[in-house]
Order: C-alpha cells, then structure tokens, then sequence
C-alpha cells in the first residue's frame, strides 16, 4: 500500500506481534483457512528474543516457524508496521474490532473478527546516578544492538541486574569480540542455588545455564553507579561482598527482569493480573473483552517456551479448534511452572529501591529527576506538574520505574498509543477521527 487510504481492511483474525507467541498463534491458525493478518513492527518476524540482524544467529526454532509461515497463503505478514491506537469500526456485522495501524508508507483502519495479542514485554530500567551516559543500555537493548551489527570487538563490558537476561547477554557480548568484565546480579546466591536445583524439572535449561556461565559472574551484587563524560561511559560501581567496587568498562547492560506490554491490550478494555501482565483465562481469552485472546510475555514474563505454547492455544482458539487447544494445556502447564521459578527467585532486592539520587533522571525524555517526583502523589499529578511521561516513549520507561520506585500505577493510553504521524490520522474517516484525538 502506498500513501492514506481511507478504506478499512478486514480479515478474521488478526495477530498483534511476530514474535514466539505471535508465530506459534499464526501457525496453529492458519490451517483453518481463515485469513490471518501478523503483524509486528520489527523488520522481520522473530520479537526481541529471535531478533534478526547482520550479526544475528537464529536458533532452529525461529528459522522452521518463518518457512512455515510462507507456506500458508492465509497468513499475510505485514512487518514494520504498528498498531498506532484505536479505530472505529465500519463493518456492520457485530463483534468486530478495529485498530488504526501505521507503516513507513501511511496508515490504515484494519478490521478484523478476532485479535489475538502478542505484544511482549520491555525491560525494566530502574535509573541510578549515570545511567543516561553514552554506552550505558539495557541487557536485551546491548543484544539488539549487536544483533543489528554494533561493532563491540575488544570493548570492556559490564552486565548487571536480574535474571537469564543477563547470561545471554553476555554470551552475545562474547561471541562479538568483546570482554565481558563483570556479570553482577543482584539475587543472592541462596536464591541461586535454590533456583538452580529446581532446574532439574527443565533439563535443557539447565544445561543452557551451565554453558552460559561465566567465570566473572557473582551474586548479591549491583549496580550503583556510572561513571564517566558527557561522551562516554569510562567506569561503573558495583556493590558486591559487602563493599564497592569501581571497574573501567567501555560498555555497561543494565536490565532488572521485563515489563509485560499491556497498553493495548488495557485500551480494548482488559485488566492486569497479579505480575502486571494481561489477565487471561484458561483459554487466553482477555477477560471481559469479547473476541480478543492475549499470549506470551504481554500476560505475564516467562520465556519462550511459555510464550509458543500460549501462542498455540490462542490460535486454534481463536478458529473453534478447542480440544486441539486442551492437548496444549499440559505443555502450558509446565512452562508456567518455570515462569513461576523464575518470579520467585529472581525478585528484586529492597537495595534497589535506593539507587536513585535527588538529581538522577528519572524521564529522560522530558529530563525529570527524581527529586521532581518525591513530592508528588501520582502518576496523573507527576505527568501534569513535570512532564514525566509525556516524551517520545510515552511513559514505557519511566512509568514502569516509578511504579516500583513510587508505587504508583500508570494510566494507559486511550486512544493512541505513540506519536503518530498527522498523515495517519488524516487518512481516517471524519467518524473514525473523532475517535482518536489525542494521547491522554
């Protein structure tokens, strides 16, 4: 499609994220015949996990879940696009839903019976002195970064923060030509060894984590400072053994575990479950929103296994398919249980909670710092006293870091869920536009 186009497409199922989830969704779909849209803004389908790139190396997995999808002529993958909010629908048959979706060329109204939700999760960025410094990223960020072709070879990196993430960032940080110096996590090693025994329920992880393991890697340590120039990082503090400890890096990945992304799936009308993930039901229906489902990390963190196998029941559900779903169930089951091990052992520590100084950026996209925030009551009275929240990301980061800082809960959206250009906007219908004025 080239240019606005005011007429609304329409297809039965339409999936939100090429991710494991997304994929596994499309696939257990597609043999029914029902004409399926995937979506995903990335340039190719595969989410942050099986992310593509000049230096990326896709495992098995990601690989036979692409062929498959080309082999399906019902499945119509639209990569780099996005869902920019709400729309109204035009079709006059009920139980449709329609979202306004955006591409490089202009945006659209996409119509469609059912929405399954694949929409994954982003890291939690919890802000302490320095970490807005150039070279200073997430653990995922510093893997995608390498992914897309970030010359890294010989540079100094420091890993720090919570959960697998951080090996496998690492190991891509490694395989790249580069020094990993430091691999600090904040969990104790008691949580560690507790977690580690627990593996033998899931061998292949436990091989994985056996492999991934770096002889610099240590326990009950984090981070507490970066420093360094106005152009640069030059060194990172760390916490560890009872006392601090300054190490020179060139690079530093800090991630403390995922957000699940749950804004769309709050504006169709869905609530939050008790890990902030998008509440579900046996059959990963959205609870009280007819005709959309939700699977992988957007309900709730887990890995990739979990998130196929959510993939898989809400697509055969999504076509009337139940018993195929049901034969999913144990599979489900099963990843759940490692989701659940994860949660437990990987909870962050209250020390965590004191990184921030009064000066530290808090919003960098409006650069609000956390002594702006101390005395406000919350996310609304923050957002109209200091701007917090209302840069380019939207609240993505800042809002899930006052959230555990604070306690305070983020508004989602209404209608849009990012800057959207003014060409998308024009491009719907007088009726559909009064649907979509503004972010909140």
């Amino acid at each position: 499609m080239t240019g606005a186009n005011t007429v609304a497409h329409t297809c039965d199922l339409l999936i939100v994220g090429a991710g494991p989830a997304g994929m596994a969704a499309a696939l257990a779909a597609a043999p029914s015949g029902a004409r399926i849209v995937l979506l995903d803004d990335n340039p190719a389908p595969g989410g942050q996990i099986w992310r593509d790139g000049p230096a990326a190396k896709l495992p098995v997995a990601a690989r036979e879940q692409r062929e498959a999808l080309t082999r399906h002529a019902n499945v119509q993958v639209r990569c780099g696009t996005r869902v920019a909010g709400l729309a109204q629908r035009t079709n006059p048959s009920p139980g449709f839903h329609a979202l306004l979706l955006e591409d490089a060329q202009g945006g659209w109204v996409q119509q469609a019976r059912q929405i399954i939700l694949c929409t994954g999760a982003r890291e939690l960025l919890l802000p302490f002195p320095g970490w807005t410094l150039p070279g200073v990223t997430g653990a995922g960020g510093l893997q995608a970064l390498i992914k897309g072709g970030l010359p890294v070879a010989g540079q100094r990196i420091v890993v720090a923060g919570s959960g697998p993430l951080l090996l496998a960032a690492a190991h891509t940080a490694r395989q790249a030509g580069a020094q990993v110096v430091a691999v600090a996590e904040q969990t104790p090693w008691r949580a560690l060894v507790q977690f580690g025994a627990r593996l033998v329920r899931w061998p292949g992880k436990a091989v994985q984590a056996a492999t991934l393991l770096p002889a610099v890697y240590r326990a009950s340590s984090h981070v507490v400072r970066a420093h360094g120039t106005a152009g640069q990082i030059e060194a990172v503090t760390l916490h560890q053994d009872g006392r601090d400890r300054k190490i020179a890096c060139d690079r530093l990945a800090c991630g403390f575990g995922l957000v699940p992304n749950t804004e769309l799936g709050q504006m169709l009308g869905g609530d939050l479950n008790a890990r902030r993930g998008l509440q579900v039901d046996a059959e990963q229906r959205l609870v009280g929103v007819p005709g959309v489902l939700a699977a992988g990390e957007c309900t709730g963190f887990g890995g990739s296994e979990r998130s196929r196998a959510e993939g898989a029941i809400a697509g055969h559900v999504a076509v009337g398919e139940l018993a195929a779903a049901r034969a999913v169930w144990p599979e489900r089951a099963r990843w759940q249980a490692f989701a659940d091990a994860l949660h437990r052992h990987f909870a962050l520590q209250p020390a965590l909670n004191s990184l921030a100084e009064p000066d530290t950026l808090v919003c960098r996209c409006e650069d609000v710092s956390y002594a702006a925030l101390t005395g406000r009551t919350g996310w609304i009275d923050a957002k109209l006293h200091t701007r917090c929240g209302m840069g380019a990301c939207q609240g993505r980061i800042c809002g899930a870091a006052t959230q555990h800082l604070l306690g305070w809960t983020p508004a989602p959206p209404r209608h849009l869920l990012a800057p959207t250009r003014i060409a998308t906007l024009a491009a719907l219908a007088p009726t559909a536009a009064e649907h979509t004025p503004s972010t909140n």
